[in-house]
């Protein structure tokens, strides 16, 4: 499956936005310049216009354009820093990842989930949950003394095998008292893709995307 590194507009609307703010600041400042010399030219000479006001109105003036100015260059700054991090994350796609989330990637036919080891919790049942909230599989499993792993293949309960996407998974067990226990987990797939939404960065397996925060591991594909 090829792979693919994306971006958003996201970052280009903010620059759009500072540059459009640049713009109504400069027509704002020249209006006010007009109207100072248009009151300077016609103010009273017994009432003539304070020195200090008007310097401070200067000044505020220059402040905004300066502020205005350095948001731009934040914003350029952290354009280039999340291209790096999207070019960075590039050598990924293809790899085998694990990432936390609680929805499994169904990849050329097949998923896989990690397990913890055993500890109150000895067995577990997995469930596997289509898009329209039906339980399409359930199973079994007997936790180990090292973590372990558990294949789906694809297939409902019925053996039909299922179309490749995102599917939600529960992974539930019996505490010591019998009550109802989560368990928790972490699925691996191949990674396809980056992208980056914004200010964050998301790893894509499929039609599963995750933020890249919630990589645990990276392997070598088999």
């Amino acid at each position: 499956m090829s792979g693919s590194i994306a971006s958003t507009t996201s970052a280009a609307a903010s620059a759009s936005a500072a540059t459009r703010s640049n713009t109504r600041l400069a027509g704002d400042f020249n209006t006010f310049l007009t109207l100072l010399t248009t009151q300077l030219q016609n103010q009273s000479p017994t009432d003539p216009l304070d020195a200090n006001q008007m310097t401070n109105q200067l000044v505020q003036f220059a402040s905004v354009e300066q502020q205005i100015a350095m948001n731009q260059n934040l914003e350029r700054m952290i354009t280039l820093q999340q291209s790096a991090q999207l070019t960075a994350a590039a050598p990924l796609v293809g790899q085998r990842a694990e990432v936390e989330s609680d929805r499994i990637a169904l990849q050329n036919g097949t998923a896989e989930i990690r397990l913890p080891v055993a500890g109150t919790v000895r067995t577990a049942e997995i469930a596997v949950i289509d898009g329209a909230g039906r339980t399409v599989r359930t199973q079994n499993v007997t936790l180990t003394q090292a973590a372990s792993g558990w294949t789906w293949d694809g297939r409902d309960s019925t053996g039909r095998q299922l179309t490749d996407g995102a599917y939600r998974v529960q992974v539930n067990g019996r505490g010591a008292n019998g009550e109802a226990v989560s368990v928790p987990f972490a699925v691996r797939g191949t990674v396809t893709g980056a992208e980056r939404s914004g200010s964050d960065l998301n790893l894509r397996m499929g039609a599963l995307t995750v933020g890249f925060d919630r990589l645990r591991s990276i392997a070598p594909a088999n």
